[in-house]
């Protein structure tokens, strides 16, 4: 049945774009999901993050081993714990052909810090003032000690654009992005495409390779994998374990599989706005049956051919930062049917999913479904268009949220934002000042054990005393390509560098 629908699916993707030709300078991307808008301080979404790879280099960059490397940095020190020099490459352009220099780079920073409704802001809130030394030198001074604040600066938050551009565009600049990467914005097509085209003095040219690249989101894996194998597209990310085979059994494709830095989760919305007056919302006790009800390693089973690693928190077990003795809840129907009874819950309690619309993510919607209706919850689900979906939790209109997350090298990348009070994608506004406290503290901490046991005692109150957001798995990035693609570097992170790549 799977290879019917697949055949059938697969002959409206190909039809779709097929219209492309195959080039030897024409690179295209298969996407799972649309971007939210193109705008580094203002974007949240990981194929987002892709498309920047191509579009804006950042101050740092991580590498195989998950190192913080310079990119537009050429090195940095700290002066003190609260103050850090970082020295800026020399010859840099962005697209619109302005200097990059030391004045652009704290315009960038501080319209991260301080844009209406930037995502950047809890990332560098440490961030007290930025001052040029020179043309060619930032100092950063930090409100205090900061274990986090480097590994910020290796994401969107260390991506300079520019400031002519900004100032002209205002809150549009997402509709026409001007940065400092290898390829320069040309269109965007909603829900169709992105196309980006070689930038001629980009600084580090002799290493493109490629003269255009085209994001194609495709949402449905199935047509994703078709495109592929027809040769529509050279590249695909995020595919699903089942589609390995098919594509290790081509001479023509490949596969790499890389353990991923972030998780799968449920995010839970107990207090933001009128969604949150539900006894779901109000009571851990509640929210505590619904996790009881769920049998992790069962969906995963199910949906992923057990492939991904079940979970509780949001460090993966490569971490230092994951907690061993946090182990993810087995399924438990008596006890979640008890704690149901001692909340004085009215049955079924009802409770609405938003489901981003894709495949994979509404069978795991409809799994966990049947689940927890054992316990006494009548899970219904909403199917949303993914970047929809993420603006439709940020005002509050969902009571849960089935939503990933691609993950940070430092933990605080993978928990700040999201639980904090105020954190810039706490979208369900949890709030708990010890929690808080915590986090704050382990921002600051250089020492490794003691920050360890700090990230430990507030996964163990927000995740488990409190329940306000429900952990599943850990994924794996199982990224595809033609046999024609050479010089794709997999990192953890799951982005799609463009340097060294080259096609046949």
């Amino acid at each position: 049945m799977k290879t019917m629908i697949r055949a059938a699916l697969a002959a409206f993707g190909v039809l779709a774009i097929a219209a492309a030709p195959a080039s030897a300078q024409h690179l295209r991307i298969a996407l799972k999901e649309d971007p939210d808008i193109l705008d580094p301080t203002l974007s949240r979404t990981f194929v987002g993050r892709i498309v920047y790879a191509a579009l804006c280099d950042k101050l740092f960059d991580i590498n195989e081993k998950l190192e913080i490397v310079p990119q537009l940095a050429t090195g940095y020190r700290w002066e003190d714990p609260r103050s850090l020099i970082i020295t800026l490459r020399e010859g840099v352009r962005f697209h619109d052909n302005e200097v990059m220099d030391a004045e652009a780079v704290k315009y960038s920073l501080l319209r991260h810090l301080n844009l209406q409704g930037s995502f950047r802001r809890s990332e560098i809130a440490d961030m007290e003032t930025v001052e040029v030394v020179d043309p060619l030198t930032i100092r950063i001074r930090l409100k205090g000690p900061s274990a986090s604040f480097l590994a910020a600066l290796s994401d969107r938050a260390g991506m300079p654009v520019s400031p002519k551009a900004a100032e002209a565009l205002g809150r549009n600049f997402g509709t026409r992005p001007v940065c400092t990467g290898p390829f320069r914005f040309v269109e965007r097509v909603a829900q169709e495409r992105i196309v980006a085209e070689r930038f001629p003095e980009y600084w580090d040219a002799r290493n493109i390779h490629i003269a255009r690249v085209t994001y194609l989101p495709i949402p449905d894996n199935t047509v994703r994998l078709a495109n592929l194998q027809s040769g529509a597209v050279e590249f695909a990310e995020r595919m699903e374990p089942d589609d390995m085979k098919p594509i290790q059994r081509s001479r023509n494709l490949r596969a790499v599989a890389v353990d991923e830095l972030g998780y799968q989760s449920i995010t839970i919305n107990t207090g933001n706005g009128e969604r949150a007056n539900t006894p779901f919302a109000r009571d851990a006790r509640i929210r505590r049956a619904f996790e009881l009800a769920i049998d992790r390693a069962a969906v995963n089973q199910v949906v992923y051919e057990g492939m991904y690693v079940p979970t509780r928190q949001p460090f993966p077990p490569a971490s230092p930062f994951h907690v061993r003795d946090f182990p993810p809840t087995t399924r438990d129907l008596a006890r979640a049917q008890a704690l149901l009874r001692e909340a004085g819950a009215t049955l079924p309690v009802t409770v609405e999913m938003t489901v981003p619309n894709n495949p994979d993510l509404r069978q795991v919607g409809e799994v966990i479904q049947a689940m927890v209706k054992e316990a006494g919850f009548d899970l219904r689900l909403r199917a949303m268009e993914f970047a929809s979906s993420l603006q439709a939790a940020s005002r509050g209109e969902f009571e849960t949220y089935l939503v990933g997350w691609s993950g940070r090298t430092d933990p605080d990348g993978n928990i700040f934002s999201f639980t904090r009070t105020g954190g810039g994608q706490n979208d369900g506004r949890y709030s708990n000042a010890e929690v808080d406290k915590l986090l704050d503290e382990a921002r600051t901490e250089l020492d490794l054990a003691k920050r360890q046991a700090l990230y430990a005692r507030a996964a163990r109150i927000a995740y488990g005393d409190d329940v306000h957001r429900i952990y599943l798995w850990h994924r794996k990035n199982i990224m595809a390509h033609s046999a024609r693609l050479s010089g794709y570097r997999p990192i953890a992170d799951g982005l799609v560098r463009l340097q060294g790549v080259r096609l046949q």
